[in-house]
């Protein structure tokens, strides 16, 4: 689904995956915001379960990610924004968001933001603050496609995730890293891995926007996750009364564990 999402340089064209359903506004709407270096795919098994189920499914390609045209913005709150607009743009109203790693900050902005008009909040994988630490920084400042190799191997807990997605068999170390390269270098003039990385590390509302949240809130967390430790998402989930499931898992939560995963958000989003 592609459509034109209004910002103040004029409008952008988005991309966003359906679940293989034509997207209807009038049934009830979640929206999965992917994290940082990732894009719609990292959505695609939760997507199409909810399309076929009831719902209708919206994964955005963020700004300057795959199929997103623009330029990556570079705050949390930008991007919030941005979100808010495309929803708008799809012509849904009351949504539910769900978001992993940078993605879950991003929702639990937009959920601050319009806390009228979200009607579950899910984050997956996060923390706050999300800090980044200076030499991940300066990694992925001098040489990207290193830091990406880094990061990789800290997202997952296991050398073979089973049954892994989309399938058994999947490499999960690999696939991961082909996407995080091909979105990086698919960039021209901008180095997409370090604005998404500082815009994490500078993100600083999210104690503030836990407040202006007012739907039922779930964390879906990796007991294993090397990026984004469980013990730093604490402080959050209590100022936002959410509900915690812990998986075995690392940070790349959905291909390690992805039926785990898909049944917490089925618990999540259950009317």
């Amino acid at each position: 689904m592609k459509l034109d999402v209004a910002l103040p340089e004029g409008p952008r064209e988005a991309y966003a995956y359906t679940g293989g359903k034509p997207f209807d506004a009038s049934r009830p709407v979640v929206v999965f915001v992917h994290g940082a270096l990732h894009d719609h795919g990292v959505w695609t098994l939760a997507a199409r379960w909810f399309a076929n189920h009831g719902w209708s499914a919206l994964a955005p390609d963020l700004p300057g990610h795959a199929r997103s045209a623009g330029a990556p913005l570079e705050s949390v709150e930008a991007i919030a924004d941005w979100l808010l607009a495309f929803i708008d743009a799809a012509g849904a109203g009351r949504v539910a968001l769900v978001g992993h790693s940078m993605g879950s900050l991003i929702a639990l902005e937009a959920a601050a933001r319009a806390a009228e008009r979200i009607s579950h909040l899910v984050l997956v994988a996060t923390a706050y603050p999300m800090r980044v630490s200076a030499a991940l920084l300066e990694a992925a400042r001098s040489d990207p496609m290193g830091a990406i190799d880094s990061v990789n191997t800290f997202s997952h807990s296991s050398l073979a995730g089973k049954p892994s997605y989309p399938g058994p068999g999947t490499w999960l170390h690999g696939a991961n890293r082909v996407l995080m390269r091909r979105l990086q270098a698919a960039q021209t003039g901008t180095n997409l891995f370090l604005t998404d990385f500082l815009a994490c590390d500078r993100y600083r509302g999210g104690a503030t926007a836990a407040e202006k949240v007012r739907c039922p809130t779930t964390m879906v967390l990796g007991e294993r996750d090397q990026m984004t430790f469980p013990a730093e998402a604490r402080d959050l989930g209590e100022r936002l009364h959410a509900r915690t499931v812990a998986l075995g898992a690392g940070h790349a939560v959905m291909s390690e564990a992805p039926d785990d995963v898909l049944h917490a958000l089925r618990q999540a989003l259950a009317p």
